[in-house]
């Protein structure tokens, strides 16, 4: 009767169990996310944002344009983000998600197609941030629940240099692509709607992008002269790694959503308005709009960083151009492009790392952003002010680049870092001793949920300081 008992207790736990695991389970929450469904979210969400921080805070460092009010930021107060400039989360949640799509790709052979773009969407993402911050939580990090949630920082050489990092990434990403033999199609990819050989050229033009950026640390020639000579970069226009914005909600560009006084708080900055007036340059129609009053269809910049207390007219200041607000559907959400690419190989070539003609590149850079931009290029203008040898053909060189990348407000900032073009203006109110800023600081939650390697790095950069250059700046 006993050994009866004990199989009767043994039947009803196998039965409870067994039906406990089919009751409990929600059968509308997969248990596993599709890795097409996160490739796009990864993808979109990060363009969106970023496009949106670029063109707010981004803009302003790059003297793109001036804040009228919630200006602390533009006075450069960077601790005091205001209408943007908290990029922080959206690299972490970004990174954390990709790296889902990562592990799965290596986890699950039906998903190893996903395995070349994640890597190449890490060393994309790794780099803006840590370009925009210097030593950040890497190796420990994008995890989620399955790791330390205290990561340490990276130092950025490491992050740019290490098995793991962003060149090692962007190397495995091309070879996992090409070493590709299966048949399931990359799903979920709105850059290149599952064109695997877009995703290599990206990758490469990334790798001269990166390899121009530690050009004053590392001997750059000999890779950037093996990616020229094998030609397989974006090379035009319909190549650009981007996706477009549409005229409405939801997928308009963020600026469009804003408040019309938000909008408004945005102006031509002075910076921009002189290069763009020096250079007779009719792109200046494209991206702003004639001040209200003028008399003569004018513009007029306004130096960045003002007193808010000291009171401006928005009436007496040019507004961003209809592009971004009435007209989004002309924009793109941009992450890499043709353009770019030749201003980075113009720049390689004079400085003598590729046996290339610089005049050849820069042209073709300057074309290709008045065709990105929708813009006639004049029949006078590679020739006139803009031509390469009119001045300091670096400084020429950059400052194009930096006109191109309008919507790319960080990267015009990143560059005149490492090059020191083009010329940034000394604000007009600072808050940071008339200096500008060459690195963005750690963000408050940090110093709350990761307070030890948080101390560390902040006292490796003089009390989290936006002063202290990144490891490739050699300031």
């Amino acid at each position: 009767m006993k050994h009866i008992y004990s199989i009767l207790v043994l039947l009803l736990v196998v039965g409870c169990t067994k039906d406990f695991e089919e009751i409990n389970t929600n059968t509308n929450d997969p248990v596993t996310v599709q890795p097409s469904l996160l490739l796009r979210q990864v993808i979109y969400d990060f363009g969106e944002q970023m496009s949106y921080e670029g063109f707010t805070a981004g803009n302003l460092l790059g003297q793109y344009s001036t804040a009228l009010d919630f200006n602390l930021f533009d006075r450069h107060d960077l601790k005091s983000p205001q209408l943007g400039g908290n990029p922080w989360p959206i690299f972490y949640q970004n990174l954390r998600d990709n790296e889902i799509i990562l592990n799965l790709s290596q986890e699950n052979a039906a998903y190893a197609v996903y395995e070349g773009p994640a890597r190449i969407m890490k060393a994309y993402m790794a780099a803006g941030l840590t370009d925009l911050f210097g030593d950040v939580p890497y190796s420990e990090a994008f995890k989620g629940d399955t790791e330390t949630v205290t990561p340490s920082y990276d130092s950025q050489e490491s992050i740019y240099m290490d098995e793991g990092g962003i060149f090692d990434n962007l190397d495995k990403g091309v070879l996992a692509i090409q070493n590709y033999s299966g048949t399931i199609a990359l799903e979920g990819d709105i850059l290149f709607n599952g064109d695997l050989d877009g995703w290599v050229k990206f990758a490469n033009s990334l790798k001269i992008k990166y390899l121009m950026r530690v050009s004053n640390k590392v001997d750059v020639a000999p890779q950037l002269q093996a990616l020229v000579t094998e030609g397989n970069f974006i090379d035009e226009n319909s190549e650009n790694a981007i996706f477009n914005f549409t005229d409405g909600e939801p997928n308009s560009f963020r600026l469009a959503q804003l408040r019309v006084g938000d909008f408004n708080n945005y102006v031509l900055s002075e910076t921009m308005d002189e290069i763009l007036t020096n250079l007779n340059d009719p792109r200046i129609a494209r991206l702003y709009q004639p001040f209200a009053n003028n008399t003569d269809g004018g513009y007029n910049g306004l130096l960045n960083g003002i007193d808010a207390s000291a009171g401006v007219s928005v009436a007496d200041y040019s507004l961003l151009g209809t592009i971004f607000r009435e007209n989004t559907g002309l924009l793109d959400a941009n992450f890499m492009t043709s353009m770019e690419t030749h201003f980075l190989l113009a720049e390689a070539a004079e400085r003598g790392f590729i046996s290339a003609d610089t005049q050849t590149l820069y042209n073709t850079g300057i074309t290709q952003a008045f065709a990105y931009w929708q813009v006639d290029l004049p029949e006078d203008y590679l020739t006139a002010n803009a031509a390469l040898t009119n001045g300091n053909p670096l400084e020429n060189i950059i400052t194009q680049k930096w006109i191109a990348n309008s919507i790319n407000g960080y990267e015009g900032w990143i560059e005149y870092r490492r090059t020191g073009f083009p010329q940034l203006k000394t604000i007009s109110a600072s808050l940071n001793n008339d200096l500008i800023p060459i690195r963005m600081p750690y963000p408050a939650e940090e110093e709350a949920l990761n307070n030890a390697n948080y101390t560390e790095a902040s006292n490796n950069t003089d009390g989290n300081s936006i002063n202290v250059p990144v490891w490739w700046d050699e300031q």
